[in-house]
């Protein structure tokens, strides 16, 4: 895939791509399709499987009911669907401003536990540019949430970077650091295939609660101790805080907005990040919609 480097114009999918997989917490078998989306659309998931009247969820902030073990999103009519993160990270991480996802279940899969099988199927039916320019969420002024050792924060930032650190006391983890450059083929080539990851203890226990039913070695990394528990081992020496900035992407996407500024984490989780784009907003003082400039060559494009 040749991936753009001019994001000026709105971009969707140029055709349609399913694929079929497990809930990480339901273990049942749920398809998910990508369809494209026409401009200003956003990213709407539609439950196939619900009254016809709720089967809408629009992929923001405000649509978010927890963030306990993955992000879920409902709509007025209490219809929801979980673990969101890796599929909006794909969407947004690619450039996709538009599209519906179609879902026959309460849970996107899990897949691989990354947002690489999400690149796939993009990668697969090609992106197109719709006749419009892209908004973007321009952080004006620093927005900062804090929660005990924990911190997220967005400041002023000319493109989209990630700066994210991590800490865990086990050797098989320790204090991990990634600054990232978020473009498409970035996201492709350096975040998207980071997989999510679990203690062993922790998802003994979840699974006894009737949580983490589909969660397996073929899409978490497990760590138990010091060791970790996978025999194929880590896919990056620091995927772990890899995880959590692919996390971010996902959970920034909710803004609604591609956004322009400079992510920082400490720490931080899908509460923190769903915390601070919920401050960001409440702030009017603190962002702005930001309309890229169109190059000649791209104006017809957009209907100029």
């Amino acid at each position: 895939m040749q991936y753009q480097t001019v994001t000026a114009l709105q971009h969707t999918l140029a055709g349609h791509a399913s694929c079929v997989g497990v809930g990480l917490h339901t273990g049942k078998p749920v398809r998910v399709t990508l369809k494209p989306a026409g401009v200003d659309h956003g990213i709407v998931f539609v439950r196939l499987d619900a009254p016809e009247f709720a089967r809408r969820i629009a992929a923001l902030v405000d649509k978010v009911t927890t963030t306990e073990l993955g992000t879920t999103l409902a709509n007025s009519a209490g219809v929801s669907v979980a673990t969101v993160e890796h599929l909006m990270a794909a969407l947004f991480g690619m450039g996709i401003d538009n599209a519906i996802v179609e879902i026959d279940g309460p849970e996107v899969p899990i897949l691989d536990g990354s947002s690489e099988p999400f690149i796939e199927m993009i990668e697969m039916t090609g992106t197109r540019a719709l006749g419009a320019p892209r908004r973007m969420l321009e952080v004006l002024k620093p927005v900062e949430v804090r929660l005990g050792n924990k911190l997220a924060r967005l400041e002023p930032f000319d493109g989209f970077e990630l700066d994210v650190t991590v800490e865990f006391t086990t050797r098989a983890i320790g204090r991990q650091r990634v600054v990232f450059d978020c473009t498409p083929q970035s996201f492709a080539n350096d975040l998207g295939a980071a997989r999510t990851f679990g203690f062993l203890h922790q998802v003994e226990a979840m699974q006894a609660k009737g949580l983490a039913l589909g969660g397996s070695l073929e899409n978490a990394v497990v760590i138990d101790g010091d060791a970790i528990v996978n025999q194929e081992g880590l896919r990056f020496a620091d995927e772990f805080v890899r995880h959590k900035a692919l996390d971010a992407v996902g959970d920034l996407a909710l803004a609604g907005a591609p956004i322009k500024g400079r992510y920082v984490a400490e720490r931080a989780g899908h509460e923190m990040n769903v915390a601070l784009v919920r401050a960001l907003l409440a702030d009017e003082t603190a962002w702005r919609w930001n309309f890229a400039p169109l190059a000649a060559e791209l104006l017809p494009a957009a209907g100029a």
